[in-house]
């Protein structure tokens, strides 16, 4: 293999490389299949455009600073998706309280989130999502008899096949998982 050939092959991969590492999956609205770049600070990935853009932006609607800020948490990067979350007109939304509760929940403020979890609950009780982060929170505190509860209502909801059934049923029996 020449110099050049390896150069342009190491370039490829890095670019592989760094490509994995700017893209976090997205869960929003029921379809985990989606990734989402992370942009930097202030910034944020406006989906009708396909690029990063200034968070100030008039044009980003609620529903894409919404799923903007999850993709912010699930990087962990969790204060900077509540200030997303802050930039959001409709708080009251079942979404935008979820993702908050999990920000929250994540930062070590775990009653803070659940509080936030059970307004989720009270506009969309179908929501499953929201029903998981729920008793993965009633885990971290102990109250697995809670969190069962959650996963018989999850169960309802999507079967035992779902993602957010089977998320919680493994949290409840392997706390680790969390």
């Amino acid at each position: 293999m020449t110099t050049t050939t390896v150069r342009i092959a190491s370039l490829i991969l890095g670019g592989f490389i760094a490509a994995a590492t700017l893209s976090v999956p997205v869960f929003a609205a029921g379809d985990d299949s989606e990734t989402m770049p992370v942009c930097k600070k202030g910034e944020v990935y406006d989906k009708k455009v396909k690029k990063c853009v200034k968070q100030s932006s008039a044009n980003i609607t609620d529903e894409n600073r919404t799923d903007y800020a999850y993709s912010l948490a699930k990087s962990g990067r969790f204060d900077e998706a509540l200030a997303m979350l802050d930039t959001v007109k409709d708080q009251n939304n079942a979404e935008v309280l979820n993702y908050r509760g999990y920000a929250t929940r994540k930062l070590g403020r775990t009653d803070e989130g659940i509080s936030y979890y059970l307004q989720s609950v009270k506009l969309d009780p179908q929501y499953a999502k929201v029903r998981e982060y729920l008793g993965e929170a009633y885990v971290i505190k102990g109250q697995l008899d809670m969190a069962k509860d959650q996963l018989a209502t999850i169960k309802t909801i999507c079967g035992t096949d779902c993602e957010e059934y089977q998320d919680l049923n493994a949290a409840i029996i392997d706390p680790s998982k969390i």
